[in-house]
């Protein structure tokens, strides 16, 4: 009998929100290592900077029914001077990079969650590979320019396309579209 190898299981709920739980840092730290250390070779052994001493970590944890299960995409906010805000170090698992909800819904809750604490510009410099999902969300390259050996965008969002969110430590919900 041969048998049909099959998918790994990809979870179809999630919840976006600030990481508020050791388990939810550790995971977005573990994403980020693999994204931008093993698979991208941008960083040696650590991508960590001083940025994370300030920085709020976002995440997109899988859900299994109502139950957290794995940090499965992140993002990190910080603000460099009043009203000036900058996202970096966005990354989703491999196995959901086909689920288009989620790099949109982390963009979404880090420059909402900011507006919302005062930002008045948020900016970010993109992976060129990744500047169309950005315009498409009403963001504009302000100049193009060479980072870690890679070509990026430096962006900034449109803020009047992100409505203060107040309670990003519980965020929301996003479903997968092919779940929808």
């Amino acid at each position: 009998m041969i048998f049909e190898p099959f998918k790994p299981f990809v979870a179809s709920g999630f919840q976006v929100k600030y990481a508020t739980e050791d388990w939810e840092r550790r995971g977005a730290a573990r994403l980020r290592r693999e994204v931008f250390c093993e698979e991208q070779g941008v960083f040696a052994d650590d991508d960590r900077d001083e940025i994370d001493e300030i920085a709020i970590p976002i995440v997109a944890v899988s859900l299994w029914g109502v139950v957290a299960d794995d940090v499965v995409g992140t993002v990190r906010i910080h603000e460099a001077e009043p009203g000036l805000w900058w996202g970096s170090r966005l990354a989703v698992a491999p196995d959901y990079r086909r689920i288009g909800a989620l790099g949109a819904s982390l963009i979404k809750l880090a420059v909402s969650s900011a507006h919302a604490r005062g930002c008045t510009k948020f900016l970010a410099n993109v992976q060129s590979q990744n500047a169309l999902l950005f315009r498409r969300m009403h963001w504009k390259t302000l100049h193009e320019f060479d980072l870690h050996g890679r070509a990026h965008h430096h962006m900034e969002a449109d803020l009047a396309w992100y409505p203060p969110i107040m309670d990003a430590e519980t965020g929301f919900h996003a479903v997968s579209r092919k779940a929808a």
